[in-house]
């Protein structure tokens, strides 16, 4: 029963604001929204290259967010990586 409340009250943290909720998800070159404040970034090394991953949170809901920009892979993009 406690596991079951800890995982029901880690969903809840993870709610997204309705903002955050529109964010295309894995697409290079999807538009974040206003609210996202540009964090550090960082560059990761990809099969052709380097991808430059750039962090962010949002001022509203508090999730923390990933942008990658890898030129050569059209999935890349937008990824929730906490809350």
């Amino acid at each position: 029963m406690t596991m079951d409340l800890n995982r029901q009250n880690e969903l809840k943290k993870m709610q997204l604001c309705e903002p955050c909720a529109g964010i295309q998800r894995n697409w290079r070159r999807a538009p974040g929204h206003a609210e996202l404040v540009q964090g550090a970034n960082r560059k990761e090394p990809r099969e052709p290259g380097q991808a430059t991953i750039t962090a962010y949170r949002c001022d509203r809901c508090g999730t923390a967010w990933e942008y990658e920009n890898n030129k050569a892979d059209l999935h890349a993009g937008w990824s929730v990586v906490g809350g």
